[in-house]
């Protein structure tokens, strides 16, 4: 059976998450320097995702 043309994703459109995963946030972190090895992965600060 097969798959309804709607159904199916495209991968073209990437859409702007507002919204970081916790690893995403840490690399954001140390990239700003902001992020110390055996620092803790919980309450991280909040960060904007880069544009």
């Amino acid at each position: 059976m097969s798959q309804h043309s709607s159904l199916k994703g495209s991968g073209k459109i990437v859409a702007k998450r507002n919204v970081l995963k916790r690893y995403e946030r840490i690399n954001v972190l140390k990239e700003r320097g902001m992020w110390k090895d055996g620092d803790r992965g919980l309450g991280l600060i909040k960060t904007k995702p880069e544009e």
